[in-house]
């Protein structure tokens, strides 16, 4: 069987039950531009795109209405710009978080008088730069900055039961944090003052939320693996090199312990020579958390191709 991972193509020989992966020079390109260049890239397009648009649209209005908005447009900008100089999982959450604010001020713009061209073209830079910056590629280089020493992190995929409220919750932030200034600016002290409120407490509450699923990690250690992952587990899972028995591509049907949230797509199976205790986190009907004897369980990094090459490495 082929499977194609983040340029690499995989073969699985299931007559010795290893996966064999062959390097793809053209995919390795789009993996760099999509990892580190195409976000930063599209980040600077974002400045004169997002000025054009929003001075087109803010012709005839009042003074404290502009310097309000060219306010906040430089300090959304400026905050894009330290996440991406200085990688980190934090600066992985507040670049995604603004890339989506970045949207919702694209839209506003060009609905609230930018012309057809400047407020399409700034739309379409916010698009792409958002998508860039929630892609896999950028979320491992992200998340790989902050790695200590011979670590290799592997950031996993959120479980598919938060992305609707985490949708949600992001497109109310986005809304409010709009809202609010404008409001200030058009004096309009009391509903402004309460939607500005809100988005302080909305920011407060949800940027440490979101944040944690940027801290779900499979870290490779020269001493075996951990899975460090707040959401799903009570405590970190580590396991020692020489517990472990293999790792591949999970099949459909696999009885091995779902660790993975459940996540939607491509999960990675990890079997070891003896059971392990695994903790899964505190819940309503198990406050102290339950309490997993497994011999193999599955995870689902955003890159699989990526961990199955380095545990080939490793091997």
């Amino acid at each position: 069987m082929q499977l194609f991972f983040g340029g690499d193509l995989w073969l699985d020989d299931p007559r010795i039950g290893k996966s064999w992966g062959v390097h793809l020079a053209g995919p390795r390109l789009l993996s760099t531009v999509t990892g580190s260049w195409g976000p930063r890239i599209m980040w600077a397009a974002l400045a004169p795109a997002g000025a054009w648009s929003l001075g087109d649209a803010l012709d005839g209005r009042s003074a404290a209405v502009r310097t309000t908005v060219a306010i906040g447009a430089w300090l959304m900008w400026g905050i894009g710009v330290v996440a991406l100089v200085v990688p980190s999982p934090l600066g992985l959450t507040t670049l995604r978080m603004v890339s989506a604010l970045t949207c919702g001020v694209a839209i506003v713009s060009w609905v609230g008088g930018a012309p057809p061209t400047s407020g399409a073209v700034f739309v379409a830079c916010a698009l792409l730069c958002a998508l860039l910056v929630g892609g896999a590629n950028f979320g491992q280089r992200c998340v790989q900055a902050s790695a200590y020493g011979d670590e290799q992190r592997f950031l996993l995929r959120p479980p598919a039961a938060f992305l609707p409220p985490v949708a949600l919750a992001g497109l109310i932030w986005v809304a409010d944090v709009i809202t609010a200034p404008l409001l200030l600016a058009g004096r309009t002290w009391a509903l402004g003052g309460f939607a500005a409120i809100l988005a302080v407490l909305l920011t407060w509450l949800l940027l440490p939320r979101f944040d944690t699923l940027s801290r779900r990690w499979l870290v490779f250690v020269p001493a075996g693996i951990v899975v460090h992952d707040r959401v799903v587990l009570g405590e970190t899972l580590m396991v020692s090199q020489a517990d472990i028995e293999g790792m591949e591509l999970a099949l459909a049907g696999t009885e091995a312990a779902d660790l993975s949230g459940p996540a939607a797509g491509h999960a990675v199976e990890i079997e070891m020579r003896s059971m392990i205790i695994a903790l899964l986190r505190p819940t309503k009907a198990a406050p102290r958390g339950t309490a997993l004897h497994v011999r193999s369980f599955i995870v689902a990094p955003t890159r699989p191709g990526m961990v199955l090459r380095a545990a080939a490495r490793g091997a």
